[in-house]
């Protein structure tokens, strides 16, 4: 009897808990579609701007900057890669971008790629193995960026590492991991500090009526904390992306928009340790609006 009421007790507390997650994902949603976001319209886009001062952002601080590419504009997205780490700001200005965001992963030693990357039919990156692996992918190489007439097709790689080589299109960005697959948000793993620490984020999804977003949460400062991948996930459903993938992050995460203040730069990237428009690194390749 005692063990009964015991376990009544445990499940009544489990009830209690995911009612209590639930009601704290409703509040979560509410307040990103309640805040009053700084919204500027641009030529063929909209860039959105919020900084959350008072932990009321998935319990925490936050910096978010948004570019709204809609399903109808002109505007098309393009991948870029310099051999040598260059600001991205740099990379949107040899390009003749309006407005860029950084790409995918890369060794900041060695300045090349180390997740597949092809722009214009030339392969400029592979997918770099594990140590002890050198056949399948790693965990942040499981998400592929095609892009076609501009738009970007996401496709989820198997765990071959150079199956993308195999692939015809002209315009591939690998990165990862996915993080929602047809409205559907994807496991993230535990063991990782990668995924569960709060990091700066950036990230390309799509919604439901093909508004591409292209979205950077600032981190490693008190003014703005950082996301873990999955509160990063949260974040990206709640702002309606049916499809998303993780890019690069960390001090590379950096949005750039043609004509802004401070270079351009709108975000506040962290590579310098202080919430200002100074810490911008340089990154091996990025996506562009053009």
């Amino acid at each position: 009897m005692r063990r009964i009421v015991l376990f009544s007790f445990l499940l009544a507390l489990g009830f209690v808990s995911c009612a209590q997650r639930e009601s704290q994902y409703s509040s979560d949603s509410l307040q990103l579609v309640q805040a009053k976001w700084q919204i500027d319209s641009m030529d063929g886009f909209v860039l959105k701007q919020k900084h959350f001062t008072k932990k009321n952002c998935l319990g925490s601080n936050q910096n978010i900057c948004i570019i709204e590419l809609p399903a109808d504009s002109p505007r098309r997205l393009a991948f870029t890669y310099e051999e040598r780490r260059t600001p991205t700001t740099t990379h949107a200005i040899h390009n003749g971008a309006l407005a860029a965001v950084n790409g995918s992963f890369f060794d900041m030693q060695r300045h090349n790629p180390i997740c597949y990357l092809r722009i214009d039919g030339k392969e400029l990156g592979v997918n770099t193995p594990q140590a002890t692996d050198s056949i399948h992918r790693k965990y942040y190489q499981y998400g592929s960026i095609v892009l076609r007439e501009g738009r970007p097709v996401y496709i989820v790689p198997d765990s071959a590492r150079l199956a993308e080589r195999e692939w015809t299109d002209s315009n591939i960005m690998t990165a990862g991991p996915l993080l929602i697959r047809d409205g559907i948000l994807l496991p993230m793993r535990d063991d990782k500090t990668f995924v569960t620490y709060r990091h700066n984020r950036t990230a390309i999804g799509t919604l439901n009526d093909g508004t591409v977003l292209l979205v950077t949460v600032d981190g490693r400062t008190k003014q703005s904390e950082g996301m873990s991948l999955q509160d990063f996930q949260r974040l990206l459903h709640y702002l309606g992306c049916c499809d998303a993938i993780n890019l690069d992050g960390g001090g590379s995460t950096t949005m750039y928009v043609r004509g802004k203040p401070h270079g351009g730069i709108v975000n506040r990237p962290s590579d310098n340790g202080r919430f200002d428009y100074e810490g911008e690194r340089g990154v091996s390749n990025c996506i562009i609006v053009r």
